[in-house]
């Protein structure tokens, strides 16, 4: 997504140089792996989706020092600390994140603040580089390219897996999700999904993925589910996501206690399935669950009805988010250039 510059124009003769860079990376959902063995040819394969209502923002500004302040900020620092190690601009630079997108709830917080920095970064210093090799140069897209697709594009994302030797995965697919449709969120405030090290260590404790359940998944994604989003059939995408997770939840049973991390999710979502909805699963090591919802008007609806339902367990939490259709937003400005621009109207008046 090209950069859109919403703040006043610099003045004739004034310098264009940016000194702010506000960056919004939308939040995820990891829908399911296609093939995590890579007993096809290529290892891991996945699907997701970007969200509207769930961002990360983080404003760069040229400084005098390294800094960074908000939630997320010592990964923030890390991040920046790394791009600076390598690049010795001429500048410093303090990040400031305004907003964050809950950490290890399976929504792709790390990946999104990353990207984030890595964009805004680029455009401060004017450095040329991609989502794709920031996520080499930050350690992100190990397993997944899903979070450079909701950061680049937006929308409902396919990666082709990882080859051997090879770099992040790159997107080989996009669609754009239906307006009207909506996710219902299930959270779990007292659970953590796995990551780091523990992350790592459950993925070499992990038994091969069978090559016939690799090429089931495959004809789900390319044969059911992208051809219901596109004829925006939410009945039979629901069917082919639910049916995604089930066989990939199972497969991650041992490592997270059970086709979902969260007992308390879990019995939301089972709760979701006996009421006809579809689409129901985890995204990524969870603890957040999900659901697919036709409309708002019905979303709204059992999303009510869902904290009635559950007032007993106040570790769930419910939300109503829609699909999002573009990539990251960027802002830059330069200060000094602005302020100018504002005196003059100012001395005009």
């Amino acid at each position: 997504m090209s950069a859109r510059n919403e703040h006043p124009a610099a003045p004739c003769g004034a310098t264009t140089t940016p000194t702010h860079v506000r960056v919004e990376a939308p939040a995820r959902l990891h829908l399911g792996f296609i093939d995590v063995s890579g007993s096809l040819g290529r290892r891991f394969g996945s699907i997701g989706l970007a969200l509207a209502d769930l961002a990360t923002v983080v404003e760069l500004r040229r400084a005098d020092r390294l800094h960074a302040e908000g939630p997320d900020a010592t990964r923030a620092l890390d991040y920046l600390q790394r791009l600076v190690d390598e690049h010795d601009p001429p500048d410093g630079v303090a990040v400031r994140i305004h907003q964050a997108i809950p950490e290890h709830a399976g929504l792709g917080s790390g990946t999104q603040l990353a990207f984030a920095i890595g964009r805004a970064f680029s455009e401060l210093f004017g450095i040329a580089y991609s989502s794709m090799s920031t996520a080499t140069r930050l350690d992100r897209g190990a397993r997944s390219g899903i979070g450079i697709g909701a950061f680049e594009q937006g929308g409902f994302v396919v990666d082709g897996g990882r080859a051997a030797g090879g770099g992040p995965p790159p997107v080989i697919a996009r669609l754009p999700f239906p307006p009207a449709w909506r996710m219902l969120l299930v959270f779990d405030r007292n659970e953590r999904g796995l990551h780091g090290e523990a992350e790592r260590d459950a993925f070499r404790r992990l038994k091969a993925f069978p090559q016939e359940r690799a090429a089931h998944l495959a004809h789900l994604v390319l044969m059911r589910a992208m051809p219901a989003l596109a004829e925006e059939d939410c009945q039979r995408f629901g069917a082919a996501v639910g049916e995604i997770q089930r066989v990939v939840g199972d497969y991650f049973a041992l490592a997270q206690g059970g086709r979902f991390a969260s007992d308390a999710v879990a019995a939301a979502l089972a709760w979701l399935e006996l009421r006809g909805i579809g689409g129901v699963g985890q995204t990524s090591w969870g603890p957040t669950g999900f659901a697919l919802i036709d409309s708002e008007v019905r979303a709204h609806a059992v999303l009510a009805e869902a904290r009635r339902v559950f007032a007993d367990r106040p570790q769930l939490d419910f939300a109503v988010v829609r699909g999002r259709n573009t990539g990251h937003h960027l802002e830059a400005w330069n200060a000094a250039a602005a302020g100018a621009t504002q005196q003059g109207r100012d001395q005009r008046r």
